[in-house]
């Protein structure tokens, strides 16, 4: 046999074997196994067409989401307030995400043992309009490691269980959901110290204002303070920033005159200005509050409410 004959005859013989392996993968029923089990419950191009979220547990009031122009909202009574937006895509990842999901049962008469019916199930539902449901994912009770959980879609009889990481999501409280920061554009990036050009802070019980302005890198007071540490000043601005309130509140109005028991106004560079106005502390120290340009009427804890109104002497080196 010639050195080309031997050739061409080994890479048959390559070729054979290769094609006998591909289809040993192919027919062999533990392989497919494994590839029915990687499951997504959510088609990853489907998350852009999703408007909605319905959150329900049984015994409690859902949680419901909106998104309006890109942004989610808390929808509670009649009035929608700012969601976190990072956490309600963190769920949409979560349910879009391919993952173990091992099929457990395709029996109708496992679901109400593994609590899968609608009436014992955690439920989430995204909707692509209002009353048109995408999905419905029904959660159960745990397994027996209790690091997995059983899953199955409304409308089908297959159960798979997988990894618990949606009881992060479901088991949160209402709050959980709420943006309350204050001036929130500070988080998305639009705002931050450097921005602040004058400062005013009106304390409360009446004393006198301090005004803090700002001349290049440095700030003048209209108080007297022997050492001044102007990176205190600018660390001061960010807390006042990032200050956020632990709810919102229905029952106020905005244009309430309790507003006027002290607050706090940021003259900014682009001509504009913020003005932090807050009502009266009740007996834990908490007060309402309300920002300008803004619907909304939240309640700040007591430390919060520190953060706003420090001594002069604070800002001493």
């Amino acid at each position: 046999m010639t050195y080309k004959n031997k050739i061409i005859t080994l890479s048959s013989v390559i070729a054979a074997l290769a094609m006998v392996y591909i289809l040993t993968i192919i027919f062999d029923p533990q392989s497919r196994g494994a590839r029915s089990d990687v499951y997504s419950w959510l088609e990853p191009g489907q998350k852009n067409k999703i408007t909605g979220i319905r959150i329900t547990r049984l015994g409690e009031e859902p949680v419901n989401l909106s998104r309006n122009n890109g942004k989610w909202f808390v929808s509670r009574g009649r009035k929608d307030y700012p969601a976190r937006q990072v956490r309600v895509e963190d769920l949409l990842t979560a349910l879009a995400k391919r993952d173990q999901y091992p099929i457990r049962s395709s029996s109708a008469s496992s679901h109400e043992r593994l609590w899968l019916t609608p009436e014992t199930a955690t439920q989430i539902t995204v909707f692509a309009a209002p009353g048109l449901a995408l999905m419905n994912l029904l959660i159960g009770q745990p397994d027996i490691t209790g690091q997995s959980v059983y899953l199955r879609k409304q409308g089908q009889n297959e159960v798979r269980s997988g990894e618990d990481r949606f009881s992060f999501y479901t088991d949160s409280a209402l709050s959980s959901w709420y943006n309350l920061r204050l001036f929130p554009e500070n988080e998305e990036g639009r705002l931050n110290d450097r921005d602040v050009q004058r400062l005013i802070i009106y304390p409360p019980e009446n004393e006198s204002p301090m005004i803090f302005t700002r001349s290049n890198r440095e700030w003048t007071f209209n108080f007297e303070i022997s050492n001044p540490d102007f990176s205190k000043v600018d660390s001061y601005i960010r807390d006042i920033l990032g200050v956020s309130g632990d709810d919102f509140i229905d029952d106020v109005s905005p244009s309430d005159p309790m507003f006027n028991s002290c607050r706090v106004v940021m003259e900014l560079g682009n001509g504009s200005t913020k003005t932090l106005r807050l009502g009266p502390a009740d007996q834990e120290g908490k007060r309402y509050a309300t920002v300008s340009g803004s619907d909304y009427v939240y309640s700040i804890p007591a430390w919060s409410v520190r953060r706003l109104f420090v001594d002069k002497d604070n800002f001493n080196n």
